[in-house]
């Protein structure tokens, strides 16, 4: 182990990586209160048992991710381990859930003229699951290297903030539904969240530079391709090529 790595794994370091993993609780928590939990605890959420089990499965894995934090900065890496399979589990349902809610919509919203729209705006959940997808797969394969497997796991998690951030902007800056059919935003609406949920890489990078002299290549080349699905999907949702497959998942639901 080198001296940088070393200091990286000073004790400071784990409270930090503790920190950063409530910080993503919390986002994931207070960027879902106005369009889910306050609406669900005033009996005012009205949605199909998909809906909450896929929220739940969500929630579980920013539990999980501060449950495995605090063990190993609590010195617990054994529980630590041994409670790794339980995140694959739960990774692997977080995927699954995706697709059955993208194949829901698209069957649901369909009928209603919103077919185009939908299959649009589903490659950003598809997208997202894709990269989460990937760094997690990684992050189980370096898991015998520390400083790159709990990179990878912190990666993974702040590329799914851009959605509770997103319930933020969508009830304080959109404005108001019409009357009739459910509205599908379109896909450009989903960067500028994404980029404020980037923030926290930036935090992270920083951290990193400030202990270790420079960024993880794990940001730094992690950062850089979250970066660019993030931006590429209003381009890549609206070229015919998504289109059909995104109608070929629409057809595993019945449209």
């Amino acid at each position: 182990m080198t001296k940088v790595e070393t200091a990286a794994a000073a004790p400071g370091r784990g409270a930090f990586y503790m920190t950063m993993a409530i910080t993503c609780l919390a986002v994931a928590v207070l960027g879902f209160a106005p369009t889910y939990f306050v609406p669900l605890a005033t009996g005012r959420f009205a949605s199909p048992p998909l809906v909450h089990v896929h929220g739940l499965i969500f929630f579980s894995w920013v539990l999980f991710l501060c449950l495995q934090t605090w063990l190993v900065n609590s010195g617990r890496s054994f529980a630590h381990r041994e409670w790794g399979m339980l995140g694959v589990a739960i990774a692997t349902a977080m995927i699954f859930s995706v697709f059955a809610t993208v194949i829901f919509r698209i069957q649901q919203l369909t009928p209603l003229g919103a077919g185009p729209a939908i299959r649009a705006f589903s490659w950003v959940q598809v997208s997202g699951m894709l990269f989460f997808g990937a760094a997690f797969s990684l992050a189980i394969a370096r898991v015998r290297e520390p400083e790159v497997h709990k990179r990878l796991m912190l990666l993974a998690t702040i590329s799914l903030l851009d959605a509770p951030i997103a319930r933020w902007f969508l009830t304080f800056l959109a404005p108001p539904a019409p009357p009739g059919p459910p509205q599908v935003p379109p896909v450009f609406v989903t960067v500028p969240p994404a980029i404020v949920a980037d923030l926290l890489l930036v935090a992270v990078m920083a951290y990193d530079w400030r202990t270790r002299s420079r960024p993880h290549r794990v940001y730094v080349i992690g950062g850089a391709i979250l970066l660019v699905v993030q931006v590429t999907r209003p381009l890549i949702s609206a070229t015919p090529q998504w289109d059909a497959l995104a109608t070929l998942l629409g057809r595993l639901g019945g449209v």
